[in-house]
């Protein structure tokens, strides 16, 4: 079975811009659930509406990959199930080690979604003792002393760092000496990785933060239109306040 680590995706020799890899899994998952209802064409416009995109950034991402439909039948499902997933490597099998086995770690490690997605959990990692042995979604949890170990064995080239923020430097130093090329960091907290290592950082609170403030924006709107006085008030002193950079109101660090 071919590994992660001796087949490598050729989106960049391809010259594949990264904003089109990234809206490829859009475009395979709404593909996926056309596929499994058995829907065996879909035009540009209603595939572009279920990812969420605009039809003509998707006929331009579509070309890169060399498809372009046809005309008046658009285009065929499941071969674009095959060529998006060959795209992004996911024709072939990607062992994953997760380092920090707390509720985030093993939330990931219960994810069905990897093996059907093309990654296999290999081995599951933590640094508390007592956690050694203890089965999770079926897998026995290893210590972190045999994180190298494991990398080596397993062939890995994907890493997923799920533990507390001061430990996610270290752990992330290890993969990478160990051979990881890619890491899913979900601790809250920037790795420092040398070139050629991948980083996707998922952070819920940033998230939660972006959609507070649309909601806060939103509410700001909906005062605004029903009452123009109030629109129309100054802004208080307390809310004008010089902040280190000038005259931007000053805030909380996240």
């Amino acid at each position: 079975m071919a590994t992660g680590r001796t087949h490598r995706p050729a989106t960049r020799s391809r010259g594949i811009p990264e904003a089109t890899v990234a809206r490829l899994p859009l475009y395979l998952r709404a593909l996926t659930a056309l596929s499994e209802r058995s829907v065996p064409t879909v035009s540009s416009e209603e595939l572009a509406a279920a990812a969420g995109v605009n039809s003509a950034k998707l006929r331009k991402d579509f070309s890169y990959l060399g498809s372009y439909g046809t005309r008046g039948v658009g285009y065929d499902v499941e071969y674009l199930v095959y060529q998006i997933s060959r795209e992004l490597g996911l024709t072939q099998d990607w062992p994953v080690v997760i380092v920090g086995i707390g509720n985030l770690g093993a939330a990931l490690a219960n994810y069905g979604g990897f093996a059907s997605r093309g990654f296999r959990v290999a081995a599951l990692i933590d640094a508390d003792p007592a956690m050694a042995g203890t089965p999770v979604a079926g897998i026995p949890v290893q210590h972190a002393d045999e994180l190298e170990t494991i990398v080596s064995e397993n062939g890995v080239s994907i890493g997923v760092i799920s533990t507390p923020a001061g430990a996610a430097q270290q752990v992330c130093d290890r993969l990478v000496a160990a051979g990881v090329t890619s890491i899913l960091n979900f601790a809250p907290t920037v790795l420092s990785v040398p070139d050629g290592v991948d980083v996707r950082k998922v952070d819920l609170s940033i998230e939660l933060q972006i959609l507070a403030f649309h909601e806060q924006r939103k509410a700001g709107e909906d005062t605004s239109e029903s009452s123009p006085e109030a629109a129309a008030s100054p802004v208080p002193a307390a809310d004008s306040r010089k902040g280190p950079d000038g005259d931007m109101p000053a805030v909380m660090p996240a």
